[in-house]
């Protein structure tokens, strides 16, 4: 496993709020089709990409998107005894980063994202194969019940992604930013 990759899309507001009562403190299409972008799009045409989520994350997606389109979709659960339809569980962060990267499912997959919540970003920042944090910084207050834990600013550092752009967006009355940082060895 040490060439897996796993990289954190996550958006976030002032007080590092992520989520209220299992949904988004916000409705910024943007950033939406931010997340969309990275998490599907792939150089191999043959390959999806993965995103790792944990149960609650699972069920807060309205069902009429689940599983999220064109990705393979984990869903993390000691719970749940039964794989969601559409979606592969895994015990643990480790156990889907096992079944991820050995056959068959290697031989599909490109990149791997978490996705949420507040408990699994805190196991993948914690993982020696976490590498990049793809980061809506949106600049506003918002009431909040989750947060993203916070990461070492001196184990990453930001990088300049071709692909996100880095200009101020605003919609409806909210800034918000896209970030990309990588982890420094």
């Amino acid at each position: 496993m040490p060439d897996v990759k796993l990289n954190l899309v996550v958006a976030m507001c002032n007080n590092r709020g992520i989520g209220i009562n299992g949904q988004l403190p916000w409705r910024l299409r943007g950033d939406m089709n931010f997340f969309k972008k990275i998490t599907s799009e792939t150089k191999d045409p043959d390959k999806k990409n993965a995103v790792i989520m944990g149960r609650k994350t699972w069920f807060s997606i309205p069902e009429k998107f689940r599983p999220l389109a064109n990705r393979i979709n984990v869903v993390l659960s000691r719970e749940m005894k039964d794989s969601p339809d559409g979606a592969h569980i895994s015990r643990s962060l480790e156990d889907a980063l096992s079944l991820l990267s050995t056959p068959p499912l290697s031989d599909k997959v490109e990149s791997l994202f978490v996705i949420g919540g507040s408990a699994i970003y805190e196991m993948a920042l914690k993982s020696p194969q976490c590498h990049r944090i793809y980061l809506t910084r949106v600049m506003a207050d918002f009431e909040c019940d989750t947060f993203l834990p916070d990461f070492a600013q001196d184990k990453f550092a930001m990088v300049r992604d071709p692909s996100v752009s880095s200009d101020m967006q605003t919609e409806k009355d909210i800034n918000y930013q896209f970030e990309v940082y990588e982890k420094v060895d």
